[in-house]
């Protein structure tokens, strides 16, 4: 009885499937995926030549040189797919760099690759190998085939658990199924002879690696079909972990918003198009070979490796000035502001946090000129530092009770002295020295240590109006700022009457601050909760008043007693336009009982005119920044004695 191709032909409709499925899904370009269609397609001429040698034996064709090929080119094609296998790995773990340092592991990978195609060429003559003259035999350096594929596969193995934190346990298992299927399919086959499963169970094993790594849809952008963000993030974190020099083309467009505003998202994602295919294009001409990437927002990046790296200046020049000229899109003419950053990981960047948190904003905080940038040339690699572990500046502050209460004085127009005071939150860190309170607070709110700060913050200051030093001082009362975390906190109001109950602090010694930006959040729970501390007496001041969209409709309805102007109409009080503003502003808000402070105040002129406006309270530098609680306290004794 002959053996069957069953599994054979089954093994050739899954890899046929495959490869027009990679022709498809445009999986053609990056190494990995190249590397994947070159095994699909040994895969498959392995499998043809299988079918032609065991039809020929079966037949028990007595044409030599048909049968010698078919073996022949079955045996070098199966063999091969052990260490094509092993540069696939390789290549998802993007460590190409590395191995061409490592000389020894270079002659291990391709010493015995070498060694066997040297045994197949020579085997026309010596019938090592194998031979087809009396039928297909084995011959006695056939066994080397098996040593090195058994060597090829602890390589496999040991590569993937060195670099495994460089994938997830799923792509783990979907590169590693290759081995215990062909384990499982040399027992079938050894146990049944005439049942050639191996084929087949290696269309299978690629049909795993297809659905478990192979997937475009997982980090190809659908609208401009370049890589997307996820991508980008994948491969800069095996860059940065296998020390891999890389040069950066970022490109923002800047004034994007404005121009999907402008012309709607759709016709937006359009535009998009059109860039894409343009840094396409520049790339393909200029012979960049840069892996080119979409991440959101009007947000590109262009990665050159190796010798490419030298081309990147001339590129982002080419893409400047390319990008700048404007283009009509139904009508109108379009101008991009393309702000282009050239960054150079890990010389200029040194690590994947600083990477994305540059990245992400640097068009917003630095201002457009038009020209080519450097990364170094845009940040402070201190504070950028400090951005990137913030988060873990903030756990041992918290821990370490590194967190300091400073205090700024408020003076009052009408009574000539200082009456209260706001109670600001500073960090001096070991190791990073001044924490700025915006870079704190933001990364607070997002890591959702706000609420144990807020905490510190509000007990630290009823400790102080608890204290005999206070009540000394005579103040009236002082402002403690809530952030928009705080405000959505539904446990909130608990909190703060627990604190203000365990030191016995009644409650018009404290004031509550909120931002405009909280106030715009027309949120059940913020309304619940400032409704609960009004009823226990607390009374609300808004802080920021003039920046935004400054909603009256929201001033009227949330329980306000103070009102504070914003350090913007300050800035501006010698524009006539704006005094006109002021002057109506501090009129309406004193026709609705509401009590004005004024921020920023820096000169005695500022505190002159603000005081002629009838404005109740100045607060500012004129007077003083804010100081730790003993500085203040001897402040506020000598200057209200005074």
């Amino acid at each position: 009885m002959g053996k069957s191709i069953s599994f054979d032909i089954a093994a050739l409709v899954i890899l046929t499937i495959l490869l027009i499925s990679c022709i498809f899904r445009k999986m053609t370009s990056g190494i990995s995926n190249r590397i994947f269609l070159i095994i699909l397609l040994i895969s498959t001429a392995s499998t043809v030549f299988d079918i032609a040698a065991v039809t020929l034996d079966n037949a028990q064709s007595n044409r030599i040189s048909l049968l010698y090929t078919a073996h022949a080119g079955y045996l070098i094609t199966h063999y091969l797919s052990a260490p094509l296998h092993l540069l696939f790995v390789i290549s998802l773990t993007d460590t190409w760099h590395k191995l061409r340092k490592n000389i020894v592991f270079q002659v291990l990978l391709v010493l015995p690759l070498a060694a066997v195609l040297i045994a197949f060429v020579a085997n026309a003559g010596n019938h090592l190998m194998f031979s087809v003259e009396n039928g297909y035999t084995r011959g006695p350096l056939f066994g080397l085939m098996y040593a090195t594929t058994i060597l090829y596969v602890v390589f496999d193995i040991a590569y993937i658990f060195h670099y495994r934190k460089l994938f997830d346990f799923g792509k783990i298992m979907a590169i590693s199924a290759v081995i215990p299927i062909a384990v499982i399919a040399m027992i079938i086959q050894m146990l049944h002879p005439a049942v050639l499963v191996e084929m087949f169970c290696g269309a299978i094993s690629l049909f795993i690696v297809s659905i478990g790594i192979q997937r475009p849809e997982d980090y190809i952008d659908s609208f401009t079909q370049l890589l997307k963000h996820s991508a980008y993030a994948h491969d800069m974190k095996n860059a940065f972990a296998n020390d891999k020099h890389v040069y950066i083309i970022m490109l923002n467009i800047s004034n994007f918003q404005t121009v999907q505003s402008l012309i709607g998202f759709d016709s937006a994602t359009h535009v998009l198009k059109k860039v894409a295919d343009k840094i396409r294009e520049i790339n393909r001409k200029m012979h960049g070979y840069a892996d080119l990437y979409y991440l959101d927002n009007g947000r590109f990046r262009m990665v050159f490796y190796g010798r490419n790296q030298e081309k990147t200046e001339a590129i982002a020049d080419v893409l400047n000035q390319e990008l700048k000229k404007k283009t009509n899109y139904n009508g109108l003419d379009i101008s991009f502001a393309p702000f282009i950053v050239l960054a150079h990981c890990p010389e200029e960047i040194t690590d994947f946090k600083m990477l994305m948190s540059f990245g992400s904003d640097f068009h917003i905080r630095n201002h457009y000129t038009g020209q080519v940038m450097r990364a170094s040339e845009l940040y402070d690699r201190n504070q950028l530092t400090i951005q990137n572990h913030i988060d873990s500046i903030i756990d041992r502050a918290l821990e370490n009770g590194s967190f300091q209460v400073y205090y700024q004085p408020i003076y009052s127009v009408k009574e000539g002295k200082f009456v209260s005071a706001e109670a600001l939150i500073r960090l001096i860190d070991p190791q990073h020295g001044f924490i700025s309170p915006e870079t704190l607070i933001v990364a607070a709110e997002k890591s959702g240590a706000i609420h144990k700060i807020g905490e510190f913050v509000f007990e630290k200051v009823c400790q102080f109006i608890a204290s005999d030093e206070f009540r000394k001082l005579g103040l009236d009362y002082i402002e403690i700022n809530l952030s928009v975390a705080q405000i959505m906190n539904g446990d909130l109001p608990d909190t703060l009457l627990s604190i203000m109950k365990e030191y016995g602090i009644p409650s018009d010694k404290i004031n509550l601050e909120i931002t405009e930006t909280a106030a715009a959040y027309a949120q059940r729970v913020m309304t619940e909760n400032l409704e609960k501390l009004t009823q226990a007496g607390l009374s609300f001041s808004l802080d920021d008043y003039g920046t935004g969209y400054s909603n009256m409709q929201r001033v009227v309805q949330l329980p306000l007693k103070i009102i504070k102007l914003d350090k913007s109409f300050v800035d501006e009080n010698d524009n006539p336009k704006m005094w006109i503003v002021l002057k109506n502003t501090v009129k309406m808000l004193k026709d609705m009982d509401m009590e004005i402070v004024v921020e920023g105040v820096e000169t005695k002129e500022m505190l002159d005119a603000f005081s002629k406006l009838k404005c109740d309270f100045i607060q500012g530098y004129f007077f003083s920044k804010p100081i730790p609680r003993s500085d203040f306290v001897e402040f506020i004794s000598n200057a209200n004695e005074a």
